[in-house]
């Protein structure tokens, strides 16, 4: 290897950890933000959400840095697999909040939870 594609190579891996670092701090962060009610129900999703979302966050880096297609494969099934939960979870926040019922409510989401038979 040249000094120039080494260069550009060490110069790339310093950015992808960068944003990687920014991204986990930010998730962290928000994370922790709401802080805790009292209600397991409440905290537990209001503190899920972000961290789905860190965890697109962090496939979307490998997209655009990273070349193995299994890991781009996978990378893209957490971004669709994250998105519908996240979805499924800031309705159900949003029912808890306004004092819904606490039954029932969450999408079926068998094919992401490895019922696979295995």
């Amino acid at each position: 290897m040249n000094d120039g594609v080494e260069q550009a190579a060490a110069a790339a891996a310093a950015e992808f950890r960068r944003q990687m670092d920014a991204g986990t701090g930010r998730m962290m962060a928000d994370m922790h933000a709401p802080g805790y009610t009292g209600d397991p129900d409440i905290d537990f999703l209001a503190m899920m959400i972000p961290h789905h979302r860190g965890a697109v966050d962090m496939a979307r880096l490998v997209l655009i840095h990273g070349r193995d297609p299994l890991t781009r494969s996978i990378a893209e099934g957490i971004i669709a697999a994250q998105r519908t939960e996240i979805e499924a979870m800031t309705a159900r926040l949003g029912v808890l909040r306004s004092g819904g019922d606490a039954g029932g409510g969450y999408p079926d989401l068998t094919g992401l939870r490895g019922a696979s038979g295995n």
